[in-house]
């Protein structure tokens, strides 16, 4: 494996430059009048948000707060087919003998600073509760984190990374917990490298696929026979309405995702 950088977050004063630019010089568009949400977001939102990162928003002082707070470092992992990606992440050991080494995998859209406010009680040295070596990475692509630019990186190629990131750093047995798009990561990292690597797993976006009579005889016959509540009732509708109404940004981001740059 390639050696080890200590990392730390310095974006460049061009790069604040151009962003107040463009904040000074954006050209809002109408709005139908009444429409709040019906249309895309509200344009009293859109010039609240434009008024607090154009004014009320110190990026050197969290800049500062992230890097006082979280130990980052980047290093290459090869991927087969891909070569070497370089990647970003934090990972902060305890001083508790028998610590358990945990991936933690951000989701979409997301970050290694999910990872922040858990961090100090994950690798805290108290009696009665389990403490952590904490690996958070950045994915690929994202934050500082080398972009995969050969076509077809697919999930079980983010599960080879993160494996070998983990044994890199010498936790060849490990626990992951993910969210969202790392729910799904870390099931395949499971289904590839445990019980060898991947000892357990936990998530705070569980998905479970549809009963069926080949899957659960017994069950699913219980549920055709067994009427839904209400709550279930609005639950599901409600589903739909999202799946209608506001799935837009799903669509355009997971079949055109350039077209948004």
């Amino acid at each position: 494996m390639f050696t080890e950088k200590t990392f730390t977050i310095a974006v460049p004063d061009d790069a604040l430059t151009l962003l107040q630019r463009k904040l000074t010089d954006i050209r809002l568009p109408d709005e139908v009048e009444g429409a709040e949400w019906a249309y895309g977001s509200p344009l009293s939102d859109i010039r609240r948000l434009v008024g607090r990162w154009s004014e009320g928003y110190d990026w050197r002082a969290h800049e500062r707060t992230l890097n006082e707070r979280l130990p980052m470092f980047t290093r290459d992992v090869v991927v087969e087919g891909f070569g070497a990606v370089n990647i970003h992440y934090v990972h902060k050991r305890s001083t508790v003998q028998g610590a358990v080494p945990l991936l933690f995998v951000h989701g979409w859209p997301g970050s290694f600073i999910e990872v922040s406010k858990i961090l100090p009680l994950l690798t805290a040295d108290e009696p009665g509760h389990p403490s952590f070596h904490v690996v958070a990475p950045s994915l690929p692509g994202y934050a500082w984190s080398e972009g995969v630019l050969k076509p077809g990186f697919e999930g079980k190629h983010y599960a080879e990374l993160l494996n070998k990131l983990m044994l890199s750093l010498g936790y060849s047995e490990y626990v992951t917990q993910g969210g969202d798009w790392g729910h799904i990561l870390t099931r395949i990292l499971a289904s590839l490298y445990g019980p060898e690597h991947v000892k357990a797993s936990h998530t705070n976006l569980p998905l479970a696929d549809p009963l069926t009579f080949r899957n659960a005889p017994l069950k699913y016959t219980k549920f055709l026979l067994t009427p839904y509540t209400q709550r279930e009732l609005d639950s599901m509708a409600r589903g739909k309405y999202f799946q209608a109404a506001g799935m837009g940004y799903f669509a355009q981001q997971s079949t055109r995702p350039q077209t948004l740059g």
